[in-house]
C-alpha cells in the first residue's frame, strides 16, 4: 500500500470518503500477495491494485458502494471451473479481500500511520475482517504507543501485543482471537499489515551448520545472507531459495552493508583470521544479536584477541559465545534451533527456561 499513500492521504486531507480493498489471504496462483490494495476515490479515480487487472472491475464497484454505504464487506474471487465468464482469477488462484470505508470518523489514525510509514517509521495496522467485532475496525500499533480500537479492551491488548511481534519481522498475517482477545478461541479475524521491512540475518560461514541456521532464519522471517570468503562453500545450491550468497571476506562485507537494531549476526567462521576482524567491525555497530560458535577454549583465546584489538568490556559484553541455548544439540538441525531459540528468547526477554518451571502469564502482554 506504500505507493498509493499519497493519493489516499490527499483525499483524507480534504475529507473525501474512500474506498480501501486490502488482500488479507490469498492461496494457490494468486498474483498479488496480502497487504496489496486498491482504493476508489472522488471522480471514481482509482489507485493500486490487487490482481493485476483479473478482478479491478469488480473490486471497483465494490469500492464505490463500501464508500457509499460505510459498510466495510469481505469479499472472495477465485477462478470458476463451472462458469468461465465468472468474475474470477485466471491464474487459477483465489483472493480474499476486506474492502474498508476510509473517513476521518471511521480511520482517525490513519493520517498518522500514513505519516509513520512516509518517515520509514515502523508501524502495524490491525483491522477487523470478521466475526463479532466491528468488522473494518483499526488499531494502530507503534513499538510504544496505539491509536484506535477493535471493539473491546481485551481484544486491543491482545491484538497489540502480537501486532508488535509481527512488526519486529515485517510480516502480515492473519490472526484470530475471541470477542475480548481469547487466545485459544477463532470467533474474531483480524488482519494485521506491518509496515517494516523484514529484519536482516547475516550469517558468515559457509559451513554445514550455516544451512540449518540460514533456514531457520528464513522460516523465523528474517531475510537471509551468507556470506564466506571461500567461493567453494559459498554457493547458493547448498543453501535455500531466496537465502542471498555473497563471496566476500566477511569483515568486508560487514563493513560495505547496514545493520539495525533488529539485525542478527550468527559468526560460524571458527577461524581466528576471519571472525576477530568480523567481530571487531559486528561489536561496533547496530545489532541485536551477536553470536559467535566455538569451543570454550575458543571463546576465551577470542575474547583475549579482541581486547588486544581495543574493544572495551561494553562492547565484548554484546557478544553471545558460544551462541545457542543449552538443549544439548548435536546436529546442524538442532543447533540451528538452539541458536533461533536465543534470538527469540533475547528479543521477547525470555529466559529460556522450561515453561513447566515458570510462573505467570506465558505471554505477557502490554496494555495498549
Amino acid at each position: 500500500m506504500r505507493e498509493i499513500l499519497p493519493a489516499l492521504e490527499r483525499w483524507y486531507a480534504a475529507g473525501i470518503p474512500f474506498g480501501l480493498a486490502t488482500v488479507v489471504a490469498v492461496s494457490r496462483s494468486a498474483p498479488r500477495g496480502p497487504g496489496a490494495a486498491m482504493a476508489v476515490g472522488p471522480d471514481d479515480e482509482v489507485v493500486g491494485s490487487v490482481s493485476g487487472g483479473c478482478v479491478e472491475g469488480a473490486v471497483f464497484e465494490l469500492a464505490q458502494e463500501v464508500a457509499a454505504s460505510g459498510e466495510a464487506r469481505l469479499e472472495t474471487f477465485g477462478y470458476s471451473d463451472e462458469d468461465a465468464f465468472a468474475v474470477g482469477l485466471t491464474c487459477g488462484g483465489e483472493i480474499t479481500l476486506l474492502v474498508r470505508p476510509v473517513t476521518a470518523a471511521t480511520d482517525p489514525a490513519f493520517d498518522a500511520v500514513a505519516g509513520s510509514v512516509a518517515a520509514g517509521e515502523p508501524v502495524t495496522v490491525a483491522t477487523v475482517v470478521d466475526g463479532p467485532a466491528p468488522r473494518g475496525a483499526t488499531l494502530a500499533v507503534w513499538p510504544d504507543r496505539t491509536a484506535g480500537t477493535l471493539g473491546t479492551a481485551g481484544l486491543d491488548v491482545a491484538v497489540s501485543a502480537d501486532a508488535r511481534g509481527e512488526l519486529a519481522l515485517g510480516a502480515s498475517v492473519l490472526r484470530h482471537y475471541g470477542p475480548h482477545g481469547e487466545r485459544r478461541e477463532d470467533a474474531v479475524t483480524v488482519f494485521l499489515q506491518s509496515f517494516a521491512p523484514p529484519p536482516r540475518m547475516l550469517v558468515f560461514g559457509a559451513i554445514d551448520y550455516a544451512a540449518s541456521v540460514a533456514r531457520i532464519g528464513d522460516f523465523l522471517g528474517y531475510r537471509v545472507t551468507v556470506c564466506d570468503a571461500r567461493p567453494v562453500f559459498a554457493t547458493p545450491k547448498r543453501f535455500p531459495a531466496g537465502v542471498e550468497v555473497v563471496v566476500d571476506w566477511p569483515h568486508r562485507y560487514l563493513r560495505s552493508t547496514g545493520t539495525d537494531d533488529r539485525t542478527v549476526i550468527c559468526v560460524l567462521t571458527h577461524d581466528p583470521k576471519f571472525d576477530v576482524p568480523l567481530l571487531e567491525e559486528a561489536l561496533r555497530r547496530p545489532a541485536a544479536y551477536i553470536g559467535a560458535m566455538g569451543s570454550r577454549r575458543t571463546h576465551d583465546e577470542r575474547r583475549a584477541r579482541l581486547t588486544e584489538a581495543g574493544l572495551t568490556a561494553a562492547e565484548l559484553a554484546r557478544l553471545r559465545s558460544p551462541l545457542g541455548l543449552d538443549l544439548g544439540a548435536r546436529t546442524p538441525e538442532e543447533v540451528a534451533v538452539s541458536v533461533a531459540g536465543e534470538i527469540v528468547a533475547l528479543r521477547w526477554g525470555g529466559s529460556g527456561a522450561p515453561l513447566t518451571g515458570t510462573a505467570g502469564a506465558i505471554h505477557p502482554t502490554a496494555a495498549p
